[in-house]
């Protein structure tokens, strides 16, 4: 798959394994989105620039590195995306934070927008757009659709299980963005949930079901 990265590693298979499991409780399923966000986040900024730059050490001069280039911006879907920004923030702490608000019509399974909000300078940062459902792909499609009409060029999806199904109307909408998940499952059931899956994330995330 074209323009799609998929963690194989074997701490985040372990992690999701709890994430499926339904006795998996709120407080613990949090704490495993924000670390599997975490590594995500690495993944997909190992390609940030950096400069030189003089460091010394306690004990010799040597040569340091920071990033440079255009700054960050994480745009987490709601609600469910909610959940993987702390772990974003671990790794970029000074990225600035946007929402980009949708539910799905339970009877078309398409997403319907209901809030936007983004940084002011959002067209020269580099977008990091995070969900951690990629099932039809149409919440991601019509979220990078509004970026791009903000004059976003650079932007990222970061996803904890996705379908098959997604990647087709991504690729087909969309092929100029990156996607990271970490783990692709088999396909989507008549109700458009992803299968195995783990299950509607916001309800999980926030116990509302």
């Amino acid at each position: 798959m074209k323009n799609v990265t998929v963690l194989d590693h074997p701490v985040i298979k372990h992690k999701i394994s709890i994430l499926r499991d339904k006795n998996t409780g709120s407080n613990e399923f949090r704490s495993l989105v924000t670390e599997i966000a975490m590594m995500l986040a690495y993944e997909a900024t190992k390609d940030l620039e950096l400069e030189e730059y003089d460091v010394e050490t306690p004990v010799a001069k040597t040569t340091g590195y920071r990033l440079t280039g255009k700054k960050i911006g994480i745009v987490p879907i709601l609600r469910a995306g909610l959940g993987m920004v702390d772990g974003v923030l671990e790794v970029l702490p000074a990225a600035k934070i946007g929402h980009i608000g949708m539910y799905r019509n339970e009877e078309t399974l398409q997403p319907v927008e209901y809030y936007c909000k983004l940084p002011s300078d959002v067209e020269n940062r580099d977008i990091l757009v995070v969900d951690p459902m990629l099932a039809t792909g149409g919440s991601a499609c019509d979220a990078i659709d509004r970026l791009k009409e903000y004059g976003c060029k650079s932007i990222k999806l970061l996803s904890i299980i996705a379908a098959p199904e997604a990647f087709k109307l991504l690729e087909e909408k969309h092929p100029d963005v990156k996607i990271y998940i970490s783990q692709l499952d088999e396909r989507l059931n008549e109700n458009g949930y992803i299968v195995p899956g783990l299950g509607d994330a916001g309800d999980r995330l926030f116990g509302t079901k």
